[in-house]
């Protein structure tokens, strides 16, 4: 049986600003752009989440709901050196670090350079090197799978330490509610309610069947975890499975003549990014969002692997002018899937 941690910090952009400027201390503030030029959050310190200022908010929104809400600029060269020495933690006890973002990372630590027997032990010394030499908090997450590490990891937050083991998993999903599950989002967990699903006790009632007619193949995914079944493996040479552009607009646009110039120039950009990086994909990703804020993605997928820029335009303007509509667009994205780094035997870094 595997002991693993999963470690994430605490609002780390937010928690590095507020570190670095004492003025910021105690309040309200979320690290991202401005709202006089269509910005959005990145992250908020738990003052602002008190008020609903979440990721991927709009700035001007997170204002409305919060008026002395401070917006700090981002500093992504402070934010990836903190993490670069997070992850030399990381690597004093164990090499099978899985880094999942710049902020948190799965750990195997079954065996480990220091020969300790207690995984709960050891996240507890991470959480105490972290603060100690960074002045930050982390929140760890310990049991014998990833998705279990990374339930509990969230479950008492900040600067929390969960773990889940195994003679107690199975109790503590079933009252665990469905929101709270790794893997279940927002739009899923509304479904699950409507089929009467709201904690672990009743996702288990549902037979495989039944989460495949609703699910499809996440189907198999919801009926494993909430059994305690996860055999992924920590994979310190986790490859990127997507590469992408995206535009948020100054001012909203509607003429297809000004969306397709825009469309285009992240086509060339998306294309340069997969040259440079020796990579070629399959399947070619439209994100639009509008005005509204309602968000979607269209897709396409070809039987060969390609990085050029006329291939990828071509396929993106078709998925654009098949939507049909002249409605307000407020953002437009392009991204690659099924990269041939998903290839057998093919291991890549990406510094984008």
């Amino acid at each position: 049986m595997r002991k693993i941690i999963h470690v994430d910090m605490d609002c780390f952009y937010a928690a590095i600003e507020q570190r670095d400027n004492p003025e910021l201390k105690g309040k309200p503030i979320a690290v991202g752009g401005s709202d006089k030029r269509r910005g959005v959050i990145a992250t908020a310190s738990y003052e602002a989440r008190k008020y609903g200022i979440k990721s991927a908010l709009a700035t001007s929104v997170a204002k409305k709901k919060c008026p002395r809400l401070i917006i700090v600029p981002p500093r992504f060269d402070v934010y990836k050196s903190v993490s670069k020495h997070i992850r030399e933690i990381f690597h004093r006890y164990t090499d099978l670090v899985e880094p999942l973002s710049l902020d948190e990372a799965y750990l195997d630590v079954t065996e480990n350079k220091l020969d300790m027997k207690s995984a709960i032990l050891i996240a507890r010394r991470i959480k105490e090197d972290i603060e100690r030499e960074l002045n930050l908090t982390a929140s760890a997450g310990v049991s014998y799978n990833k998705f279990l590490a990374k339930v509990a990891s969230d479950y008492n937050k900040p600067d929390g330490l969960t773990a889940i083991l195994p003679e107690k998993a199975q109790s503590f999903m079933m009252d665990l509610p469905i929101e709270k599950f790794f893997g279940i989002g927002q739009a899923t967990a509304r479904k699950m309610h409507r089929l009467r699903i709201k904690k672990g006790v009743d996702l288990k009632r549902m037979s495989k069947i039944e989460l495949g007619q609703h699910f499809g193949k996440n189907g198999q995914f919801y009926f494993d975890i909430v059994r305690g079944i996860d055999n992924r493996e920590v994979d310190p040479d986790r490859v990127t499975k997507s590469i992408s552009e995206e535009t948020t607009f100054a001012e909203d646009k509607v003429l297809e003549s000004e969306i397709l110039a825009v469309l285009k120039k992240q086509s060339n950009n998306l294309s340069a990014k997969l040259v440079k990086n020796k990579i070629k994909g399959k399947t070619f990703v439209l994100k639009v969002r509008y005005k509204n804020f309602e968000t979607i993605t269209r897709n396409k997928t070809i039987d060969f692997f390609t990085d050029e820029a006329d291939h990828i335009y071509k396929s993106i303007e078709k998925l654009y002018k098949a939507l049909k509509n002249e409605r307000e667009v407020r953002l437009l994205g392009v991204g690659m899937t099924n990269l041939d780094t998903e290839l057998d035997g093919v291991q890549l870094t990406l510094d984008l």
